[in-house]
């Protein structure tokens, strides 16, 4: 469900179409771009692998740990790692783990592909000796995420584009309107205005009679993406919304506007301004981690210092799913906050995770006072069209 700041109900999401455009090869290596592309199952499997851990908050892949942690509390493991990443690296499904796993045998087995399946992290120098991420394993896992929701967004079709009417000295002709000191005259509308002056009955031209042309341009945009990385979003939360930062990317990137990225716990992670460099917004997308408090103040504070200063279409998109928890005061904190942002000539829309009452009354006020749209999302399977509509919604 979704409401803009007057609780407006949005019926229906508007359909996603046209989707162009590719990543660059020059950003990842070529033989993992072509065996991802190629669907290569070794391949994708050890992406996957890669992402889930980093959207699980692993630091590393350390099989003792995870045996430990199956054979004392199978649930506590499937909570630490997550369903992807035991299936993964045991070879098994969870359910079929969680009904053997007390039997030495099945033990010994389920040791044994873990440790041979992290070990071809390591010949494939995804990970190092410890089990820690590397950089190819990075690129890898972006690969992945960047397959995945371009192969998600293309069946769905993604919005076409969207024109920003401004006044320009280029751009498209539209309209006809009176001449004024200052048009061009090269935009003189010749046939309004002999049209204009034979009706009056005038031989000649005068200047009252004269018409030009309105140029269209589609307006310059920035917005930022701001993600929650709070402990809370770990796991499918923090990957659905991965997958709709790439997505506004891409697509934002492919109508010539740019993108930056907040990423926010208890303090802003990382801070990107508003760039065209797409390589670079998925890899950063890719890396976030979930961990710790909620802090919106400091990612807004940021924002303001990101967006450039110039008299542009700013505008923040938030991602979230719980209060601000930040500070002795973090609600009236963030009100100021929205404020200085809204001076600075910033809009805010909250796109709000299964929030709570309390929650939803604090992002209602946020995305009033920063003249957005609010949008509840329960259905985290829609979250991409989600923010690429609130992305239209500021053309």
């Amino acid at each position: 469900m979704a409401f803009d700041s007057r609780q407006t109900k949005v019926e229906k999401l508007a359909d996603i179409t046209e989707l162009s455009g590719k990543l660059s090869r020059g950003k990842v290596g070529d033989k993992l771009m072509h065996s991802v592309l190629e669907n290569d199952k070794k391949t994708v499997k050890d992406g996957k692998l890669i992402r889930e851990s980093i959207n699980q908050g692993l630091s590393c892949f350390t099989p003792d740990l995870m045996m430990e942690q199956l054979v004392k509390s199978y649930s506590m493991a499937k909570k630490v790692f997550g369903p992807t990443i035991l299936r993964l690296l045991s070879n098994y499904e969870p359910g079929y783990i969680q009904k053997n796993i007390n039997i030495p045998e099945f033990q010994k087995e389920i040791r044994k592909n873990i440790e041979e399946n992290i070990e071809k992290l390591k010949d494939n120098k995804l990970i190092d000796s410890r089990g820690n991420i590397l950089e190819k394993g990075v690129e890898l896992a972006s690969l992945i995420l960047y397959t995945e929701e371009l192969s998600n967004l293309m069946p769905k079709g993604i919005l076409g584009e969207k024109v920003h009417k401004k006044a320009a000295h280029y751009g498209d002709k539209m309209d006809v309107k009176l001449y004024k000191k200052g048009d061009r005259y090269k935009d003189l509308a010749i046939r309004d205005s002999i049209k204009l002056a034979v009706r009056r009955s005038h031989k000649e031209l005068i200047k009252e009679d004269l018409r030009t042309f309105e140029r269209q341009r589609k307006g310059r945009i920035s917005i930022i993406y701001a993600l929650d990385a709070s402990g809370s979003m770990k796991g499918a939360k923090i990957d659905v919304c991965k997958k709709a930062g790439v997505a506004l990317a891409f697509k934002a990137l492919n109508e010539k506007d740019k993108v930056g990225l907040i990423v926010f716990g208890s303090e802003v992670k990382t801070a990107i301004e508003p760039t065209n460099d797409f390589g670079m917004l998925l890899k950063e997308i890719t890396k976030i981690r979930a961990s710790k408090e909620t802090n919106i103040v400091k990612t807004i504070e940021k924002a303001i210092e990101l967006f450039p200063n110039e008299n542009i279409t700013k505008h923040l998109i938030l991602i979230t799913d719980a209060m601000p928890t930040v500070g002795s005061d973090p609600e009236n904190a963030t009100i100021r906050a929205i404020s200085e942002a809204r001076n600075a000539g910033i809009t805010i829309s909250l796109i709000g995770i299964k929030l709570e009452p309390k929650a939803k009354a604090l992002a209602e006020r946020i995305t009033e006072l920063g003249n957005g749209r609010l949008y509840v999302v329960r259905d985290l399977e829609n979250m991409d069209k989600i923010v690429l509509e609130d992305y239209y919604s500021v053309l």
